[in-house]
């Protein structure tokens, strides 16, 4: 009997180009675990896509002098052409920047906030004096707290993945002008995260499936404490809060995304003229796979799961399938640095089916995996062309010559 598949995609940021990373990481796993279900007979449903809200894209866009919406809406076009130039095959490759989106975030807001599973409260937040605003998390840098990283983010440490928020780090900078930013005091809106502990820990005690990596960081995180976490952000950009009082703040860009996946099946579902078909991926029987990098993995186990059950009514993820990260010639990639394989200057010089097989074939599953040029071209000559093109030219060869150059039906199997 077919099942029906649910693959949710990490929705890459909108402020620059995609690199190999993003995809070993997420994406093309994504797609061979979808063409296999395809193949299978499956009903398959896989969606993701740009996510244009938050503070990435307006750090852009303040270094080049442009409006959010520019920089997301060009960032938006490149990433389709790399969807069909890989040949990523998904259902939906939408935005977080549609009136669809919104209108779906909202309604979770609105329904988590009547089950009161979300509350307003006072927080302190950092301010500039020099810049004269609030900054943003990503706005923040200083010393992570736990593993000493020096470049941690107001959000989250980029190395050992500990969200946080901005006075727990340790030396704290202004990443536009480089001095102290100074507490100040603002009311915002709060999930109530803590409420779902035991509920959470029972869950992910069932999850024997789970891969290693994403299981162990998921119990560690619920093991030390959850609390609550703001959704809310003084910043002008993102999806508006449907609440009187709040008109110049915005829905947190982390509480959003997420919602992403559901509002992009709702798109998918209007699309394909049946507006109720995505329930028959949310609800019932249905399986939802998750591919993200491990970067996202508390994100994904932890805090969606978390709103999932405060809504109500929905799907938990069955599997989130995390994979470590690729390195290249065995060094970290970094954006800040450009030290990484763009995916649009790669296409531009090279076919899709080649990469795609040296990832396939060298995937970060279990733990990190390097790219190299040398080994881009080894496996290219001697594997796919001299090995796997001489079994093709040899097949092709006996068909021509011994079948009139078709396809023999095949006959019975013989013990």
């Amino acid at each position: 009997m077919a099942e029906r598949i649910f693959i949710g995609v990490a929705w890459p940021y909108a402020n620059g180009s995609l690199h190999l990373g993003h995809i070993a990481g997420a994406y093309l796993p994504a797609d061979i675990f979808a063409r296999y279900h395809r193949a299978k007979g499956n009903e398959v449903l896989m969606v993701s896509g740009s996510d244009q809200h938050g503070t990435p894209i307006t750090i852009r866009a303040e270094q080049e002098g442009k409006a959010p919406h520019e920089i997301a809406t060009r960032f938006h076009q490149e990433f389709l052409t790399c969807w069909d130039r890989l040949g990523i095959s998904f259902d939906l490759f939408t935005s977080t920047g549609t009136a669809n989106h919104a209108e779906v975030v909202q309604d979770f807001f609105l329904e988590l906030l009547k089950k009161g599973h979300v509350y307003t409260d006072i927080m302190p937040l950092a301010y500039c004096d020099q810049c004269q605003r609030y900054l943003p998390d990503r706005y923040v840098e200083g010393e992570c707290p736990f593993c000493g990283y020096p470049e941690a983010r107001g959000d989250q440490c980029d190395r050992c993945n500990k969200p946080l928020n901005f006075n727990e780090l340790i030396g704290p900078r202004c990443r536009l002008c480089g001095s102290a930013p100074r507490e100040q005091e603002s009311q915002h809106f709060f999930l109530r995260l803590s409420h779902f502990t035991d509920q959470l820990l029972a869950w992910v005690r069932q999850q024997s499936h789970w891969r290693h990596n994403v299981l162990n960081f998921t119990m560690r995180y619920l093991e030390e404490g959850l609390r609550d976490r703001a959704i809310t952000r003084d910043i002008d950009w993102g999806v508006a809060i449907p609440q009187a009082g709040f008109e110049h703040k915005r829905i947190y860009v982390w509480f959003e995304a997420v919602i992403g996946y559901l509002s992009a099946s709702k798109e998918w579902a209007r699309l394909s003229g049946n507006e109720e078909r995505w329930r028959d991926f949310w609800c019932g029987d249905a399986r939802s796979y998750y591919f993200i990098g491990k970067d996202n993995i508390p994100f994904h186990t932890v805090i969606w799961p978390a709103m999932l059950m405060g809504y109500g009514g929905l799907n938990l993820p069955y599997d989130v399938p995390a994979n470590e990260f690729l390195t290249l010639e065995q060094r970290p990639l970094s954006t800040s640095r450009n030290w990484a394989v763009w995916v649009p200057d790669y296409l531009e010089r090279y076919d899709p089916d080649p990469l795609r097989y040296l990832l396939s074939a060298n995937m970060p599953e279990t733990g990190d995996s390097d790219f190299s040029w040398r080994e881009f071209v080894r496996r290219n000559n001697d594997e796919l062309l001299a090995t796997y093109g001489n079994l093709v030219h040899r097949v092709l060869t006996f068909t021509h010559r011994h079948f009139d150059g078709c396809v023999p039906a095949p006959g019975e199997l013989v013990a």
